[in-house]
């Protein structure tokens, strides 16, 4: 029961945003979407207006990262990208270093943000609550993708199995991010009745960055983290990974989902999606970042949030996690 509250709290904190004065209720299909959007097709999505005035044309488009990292660093890795995107669709490009999970919503839920890579984990608060339109996820040039929630402690301590857990200090990300906190909260009650505040302590870090080098520096006992952000940052010397060792290892979740803001003008929609599709990562930031993760992150690949995020809604699913907007 602590855990679904806590997953309700999460929706409501990351979700709780005020609806534009220009926003109105539409008689339309639209499954779990705020009642602002319509899904006519059934893709889970929201649709683009049908109304000509409710388009918006930006002559800045502004880009945000997930915030799982140093965004000075990924300002600088994503650079070459935002230059070519201003390139494909005539716009000036600014990128936006959002802090948090939840105010990367409410800035797209507020027309404040137009295109994105959201978390794997906020997808659907972004979808339902933000009108987000992903359409793209990073993948290695066969086609592989995905990455695996671990749930690290220090390698020389006396933690070895997830039993171990109890009565320690285990870190969390943020209640948005699916594995650092959803998908381990979920494991962790009901493979192995360990709940958070009960059972154990919790801390909750911001980024996997910052409970990676928690767990290194022994700030926290244990860190449940993606281990895609832990690869980079092993390749960049920002630590050590024999100071870590991984207790517990899941089957692959998506990555992070990119899309743009569901009532941009359709041409200019039409552009961003040929700009992910058309960028060529030879030799520039994206791939000296991302080409060292498994499998290697090296072209963008289309996706559907129907199809690619089906295990993602299941596990909010299992854990009563509402899609409410406010």
């Amino acid at each position: 029961m602590l855990l679904r509250r806590m997953f309700a709290a999460a929706a409501l904190v990351a979700a709780g945003f005020s609806l534009p004065a220009a926003a109105q209720t539409q008689d339309c299909p639209r499954g779990t979407l705020d009642a602002r959007f319509c899904d006519r097709d059934g893709d889970l999505v929201a649709d683009a207006p049908t109304n000509a005035r409710e388009l918006v044309d930006p002559a800045t488009l502004v880009f945000a990262y997930t915030p799982v990292e140093d965004p000075a660093v990924y300002r600088r890795v994503w650079q070459e990208f935002l230059d070519h995107l201003a390139r494909e669709t005539g716009k000036r490009v600014q990128f936006f270093a959002v802090q948090s999970n939840a105010a990367q919503i409410e800035a797209m839920r507020a027309g404040r943000l137009h295109v994105a890579g959201f978390n794997t984990g906020s997808n659907p608060l972004a979808v339902n609550c933000a009108g987000f339109v992903p359409f793209a996820m990073m993948a290695a040039r066969d086609g592989r993708f995905g990455y695996e929630m671990e749930i690290i402690v220090q390698a020389d301590g006396p933690l070895q199995r997830l039993e171990d857990l109890r009565g320690r200090l285990v870190a969390f990300t943020s209640q948005t991010s699916n594995s650092g906190f959803k998908a381990p909260s979920a494991l962790l009650a009901s493979q192995f009745n360990l709940v958070a505040d009960r059972d154990f302590r919790t801390a909750f870090s911001g980024r996997h960055d910052n409970s990676i080098l928690g767990v290194a520096n022994r700030d926290y006992d244990a860190a449940a983290i993606a281990n895609s952000v832990m690869t980079r940052m092993v390749a960049r010397n920002a630590v050590d990974p024999a100071r870590i060792r991984t207790i517990y290892r899941s089957a692959s979740f998506p990555t992070t989902g990119y899309g743009h803001a569901h009532n941009l003008n359709p041409q200019l929609a039409e552009r961003i999606r040929g700009a992910f599709f058309n960028f060529n990562w030879e030799g520039t930031g994206l791939q000296r970042e991302f080409a060292s993760a498994q499998p290697p992150q090296e072209v963008f690949i289309p996706i559907t949030y129907r199809q690619h995020w089906e295990v993602v809604r299941q596990i909010d699913a299992a854990m009563d996690v509402s899609y409410t907007c406010r």
